[in-house]
């Protein structure tokens, strides 16, 4: 059903809901011709993190752009946030839809669920583009390990009720003094309006729930994603965008991957690549969506 918009829109886009998976999930459109694009962001972010994105893929495709279990506008529960959940809600959300197969596109903490989708339910997929995104078991989980330059938050994030105990009522701060600064290179490309925008997504009653869901994932899942790589894993076309990350997206998938792996390395990009290069993304997406397309 079609639902009134939130704080955040762009003209061209309708939103909607989906009430599927024991779930409610909030996704955006736009685009009505071309083969579909289902986009799917990390943290800190909402489908929001494509709106500049958007616009550039749907004058040739149609674009489906989703809210995780847990973040933004879909329902915060009930049931577990974690990765193999959040890769049937997109399952079902495909199916309710009529869209697959798609060219299935996540960045960053969403890799795992990407991932899963892609290997447990191929028919869903044409192709899969992964943007500044690791794996459990194949070097991500190296990021909560504080002593080898890891990441603080991954730990908070991941413990029960302590992202409400530290982060509740300081999301502003915590998104527009640590998370985005520290990993964006491109000066002004996340504006105090999209700082607005993600805090009134992450300032809702247990609005760390979704990605808590994920990074808890993230810790245990290694072994099980290592064994979906060895047995048939990955057999779509892969592309790999790497930014701040460098080729950590490539090697990563070299790994997982059993199929052709195409490369794409943003130079003077941080982290936020949809944000902070939107037109650069965009061109490596449409033409490895093209050559996927021709008959």
């Amino acid at each position: 059903m079609t639902t009134p918009a939130p704080a955040a829109t762009l003209p061209g886009i309708t939103h909607h809901t989906a009430d599927l998976n024991g779930t409610r999930l909030h996704y955006v459109s736009a685009g009505d011709s071309g083969s579909p694009i289902l986009l799917v962001h990390g943290f800190p972010e909402t489908w929001w993190a494509f709106h500049k994105l958007i616009p550039l893929l749907a004058a040739s495709h149609r674009v489906i752009a989703v809210d995780l279990r847990g973040f933004g506008d879909s329902a915060i529960g009930p049931g577990n946030c974690d990765s193999q959940t959040a890769a049937e809600d997109l399952h079902q959300l495909i199916r309710h839809l009529g869209l697959g197969p798609v060219h299935l596109t996540g960045q960053d903490i969403s890799g795992a669920t990407v991932f899963r989708l892609a290997v447990t339910h191929p028919e869903d997929v044409l192709s899969l583009t992964a943007i500044e995104m690791g794996l459990a078991g194949f070097g991500l989980e190296a990021l909560a390990d504080v002593t080898r330059g890891g990441v603080w938050q991954i730990g908070v994030l991941a413990a029960p009720g302590v992202p409400e105990m530290l982060l509740a009522g300081r999301e502003h701060e915590f998104l527009s003094q640590y998370a985005f600064p520290s990993m964006t290179a491109v000066p002004g490309s996340i504006t105090a309006a999209d700082i607005d925008e993600f805090t009134r997504a992450y300032s809702r009653a247990d609005g760390f729930r979704g990605a808590a869901g994920l990074y808890g994932s993230m810790l245990r899942e290694g072994a099980e994603l290592k064994k979906l790589a060895e047995a048939g894993g990955l057999r779509v076309p892969v592309l790999a965008i790497g930014a701040g990350g460098g080729q950590f997206t490539f090697t990563t998938m070299s790994r997982a991957a059993s199929g052709e792996i195409r490369s794409v390395l943003l130079d003077g990009v941080g982290h936020y690549a949809a944000q902070e290069a939107p037109q650069r993304v965009a061109d490596a997406l449409l033409e490895f969506t093209a050559g996927i397309d021709v008959p």
